[in-house]
């Protein structure tokens, strides 16, 4: 299923948002923009077929929002997660709604939600 909406998050540092997207959870910087050198950038990132955009315009959105993402085994992000340094606030855990769920806060106070279907992440565990 192609991804019809983009979540936007603000991002106050650029410096420290990006590494902690890119480098702890394994997102690509598709591309960049600012109006001009030393202007706030404006950016796309993407992993696994989910796209975010990330900005640092004031006006555009506040920090402290949040995104679900669904993938196919919130266990192997937790690994590949931690492994790479990342501070999980929230383990991977199973829900009563059954999905299997996982919470990480990112520098600016957004929270991402990593989740994946119970009975998938079951069958993933027992494979």
């Amino acid at each position: 299923m192609t991804q019809t909406v983009i979540p936007q998050l603000r991002m106050r540092d650029a410096a420290l948002t990006l590494p902690f997207y890119l480098d702890g959870l394994g997102f690509t910087l598709d591309w960049e923009h600012r109006f001009e050198s030393g202007l706030p950038l404006f950016c796309q990132i993407s992993r696994d077929d989910q796209t975010l955009f990330l900005t640092e315009h004031s006006g555009d959105c506040e920090p402290g929002g949040a995104v679900y993402l669904i993938v196919p085994d919130v266990d192997a992000c937790h690994r590949a997660f931690t492994a790479r340094g990342v501070v999980i606030e929230q383990p991977p855990a199973d829900t009563p709604w059954d999905m299997r769920e996982m919470r990480v806060i990112d520098p600016d106070g957004n929270r991402l939600r990593f989740a994946s279907d119970l009975d998938r992440a079951s069958a993933a565990a027992a494979g």
